[in-house]
């Protein structure tokens, strides 16, 4: 049997330049308010979009398994 050496591999940091790191976390930062309002705040009845509940109903079912009140 022959010994061979095992390559090693070095892990090198993936390097983001601040303006698109800002991009994303700004990005990102908008979604996850917009979910959280959908699934947490909208109430159809005080909605953004008026008097219409079809988002609070759509998500209704995991307000209530994430514990957000709705009724």
């Amino acid at each position: 049997m022959s010994s061979m050496p095992h390559p090693t591999t070095v892990a090198t940091p993936l390097v983001i330049p601040g303006s698109r790191a800002v991009f994303w976390l700004v990005g990102t930062a908008l979604i996850a308010l917009a979910v959280y309002y959908f699934i947490g705040v909208d109430q159809g009845a005080i909605s953004v979009f008026g008097n219409d509940t079809h988002i609070h109903e759509f998500v209704h079912d995991g307000r209530h398994f994430l514990g957000f009140p709705c009724h």
